[in-house]
């Protein structure tokens, strides 16, 4: 079944990768949405075990810990859950890291049997395929690597902060056609990068209402299946957007991550390599190497049958891993 605000021609494609999952929302051989899900044990929609360890008395909501140590703010607690006690939570979105702190997974009590579980996430319920068609994974992650979407006339700048997601639009022309151009834009940024929580958008200052207003019914038409609340675009041009948040978008992983998500595409990039030989050399960036686990590069052979060298290469930015094979 698809989620809310699929387009029925459209289906999602799964790409297991090493430490993540990767999801294209794929329609007319077009990217419409994708998600990216790094391998946790407190992921969206899981259920776990975990430890009451703070809760005021008659509060629904608790502080609790899962069986590997991780803080969790959890909510709707029965009465008779005390301190101490163990009980089951479903969790409804992973922890988020930002600059300088990180935010807790959010968790809900979870009475089996009872039927409030979510949606089937698209990561279960796509079509696995060993690899994407060329270029479409790569159209999106190099996007939100600059955190930049160009477009006619223009382009928009998201960047990730604590209280939320700012897109600012840059380029030339009216602020009313400049605004106009920019939606389609923003409308793809929201469904590749998986954004969600608050969002603000500054749009160039429209002076007149009227034309503030075909602004806002333009962004409402080309938001009309995703699921959000909206706010209508104020004097200053500002309109911010409220949707659903299960864990950090793709910006957020750039923001709060840049190492590890490199680090990812390194692992995919030495992956589908091609070629004749029995080694597989990976060459990175001196901090990716520090960063790539022995279990995942245990993976790597294991996924591509040849002996892994890793190399390395001050002069290489974090996202230009070089994968190739050789025959020694």
């Amino acid at each position: 079944m698809p989620e809310a605000g699929t387009p029925i021609s459209a289906h999602w494609v799964i790409e297991d990768g090493i430490a993540e999952s990767r999801a294209l929302l794929i329609e007319n051989d077009q990217v419409i949405a994708a998600k990216t899900f790094w391998h946790s044990p407190l992921s969206a929609r899981t259920i776990i075990t975990a430890k009451i360890v703070s809760r005021k008395s008659g509060s629904a909501r608790a502080l609790c810990v899962s069986e590997d140590g991780a803080e969790i703010n959890a909510d709707g607690l029965p009465r008779n859950a005390s301190e101490g006690s163990e009980v089951q939570l479903m969790i409804t979105r992973e922890a988020i890291a930002e600059r300088g702190r990180l935010k807790r997974a959010a968790a809900k009590f979870y009475a089996e049997g009872a039927s409030q579980t979510l949606a089937p996430s698209v990561f279960q319920a796509g079509e696995q395929v060993r690899r994407f068609p060329a270029g479409l994974w790569e159209e999106v992650w190099d996007a939100a690597s600059s955190g930049q979407i160009d477009f006619p006339g223009g382009a928009i700048i998201i960047s990730v902060t604590p209280a939320m997601t700012l897109i600012d639009i840059d380029g030339a022309g009216s602020p009313q056609e400049l605004s106009l151009a920019a939606i389609p834009a923003i409308a793809r940024a929201l469904h590749w990068f998986d954004l969600g929580g608050s969002i603000g958008i500054d749009f160039p200052t429209v002076p007149d209402k009227a034309g503030r207003k075909a602004v806002d019914a333009a962004l409402a038409n080309a938001l009309d299946l995703w699921p959000h609340e909206r706010t209508a675009m104020n004097g200053f041009g500002f309109v911010q957007l409220i949707a659903r948040l299960e864990g950090p978008s793709l910006l957020h992983r750039f923001a709060a991550s840049r190492v590890g998500a490199c680090a990812r595409a390194a692992l995919r990039r030495a992956e589908l390599a091609n070629g004749h030989g029995r080694v597989l050399v990976l060459t990175v960036h001196p901090a990716l190497k520090a960063k790539l686990k022995d279990a995942w590069l245990a993976q790597l052979t294991k996924r591509t049958g040849k002996q892994v060298r890793i190399e390395t290469n001050p002069a290489l930015a974090l996202e230009a891993a070089q994968a190739q094979i050789a025959t020694q």
